[in-house]
């Protein structure tokens, strides 16, 4: 078993918001993304692939206005009070990150071998420009993230992985560290499906990744939300 990460996820109170932090903090406009109609949220999306991490992207998402989830809760917490309220009122954030394994199956098993229960795996779609993209994702009913976005979501991508249509950005990521007071648990979880390049280590909860950008090294936090 051996996981990647897959792509960074950023919280934006609207896309609006969104592209105007990513042009601002990164020095880039982010290329086309789409809708989500089974969690009623849209997002806009950048490559930010290197070596380490061969088909990273960095997602920009935001609840789509006037859509409601057909599916309990919204992915990432973005129903979740303080998520919804942190973003209005600071602006966008680092909230998550997902991983992609060959085997979701097996993935999701060895996740439950150390007590942890990721959620059930939906099959998820969208249309794109170049045809349809489809997926597995696991997806709690209520929506959390778990150990405060720091357990990477779990993706099996299907025949196409968006980042193939995506243009080089500018932007790279440098390296992704993971930071929670229960960090024995987390690293557990990570080794438990082979997740490399990604640093776990012991504090106040913190998803921190280092980008290089067109402004020099950034470093986007979540910073415990």
């Amino acid at each position: 078993m051996t996981a990647r990460v897959d792509h960074l996820v950023v919280g934006a109170a609207s896309l609006e918001q969104g592209v105007a932090w990513a042009e601002a903090t990164l020095g880039v406009t982010p290329g086309a993304g789409g809708e989500h109609p089974l969690m009623g949220t849209h997002n806009r999306l950048l490559r930010v692939a290197t070596v380490d991490h061969p088909r990273a992207y960095l997602e920009i998402i935001s609840v789509q206005p006037g859509k409601a989830p057909q599916h309990g809760r919204r992915w990432y917490d973005l129903d979740a009070e303080i998520v919804r309220d942190t973003l209005q009122r600071s602006g966008p954030r680092l909230l998550h990150f997902v991983a992609s394994v060959p085997d979701m199956g097996a993935a999701v098993a060895s996740l439950q071998g150390v007590g942890v229960d990721r959620g059930a795996v939906l099959n998820v779609s969208r249309m794109t420009t170049r045809g349809l993209l489809e997926w597995r994702i696991t997806v709690r009913p209520d929506g959390q993230r778990l150990l405060d976005g720091t357990l990477p979501t779990l993706i099996e991508w299907g025949a196409a992985h968006p980042a193939a249509a995506m243009g080089e950005s500018g932007v790279t990521l440098h390296s992704l560290v993971a930071r929670h007071p229960h960090a024995a648990q987390l690293r557990a979880a990570t080794d438990a499906i082979g997740l490399e390049s990604v640093q776990v280590r012991e504090g106040p909860a913190n998803l921190c990744a280092t980008l290089d950008t067109p402004r020099g090294r950034v470093q986007l936090e979540s910073e415990g939300l």
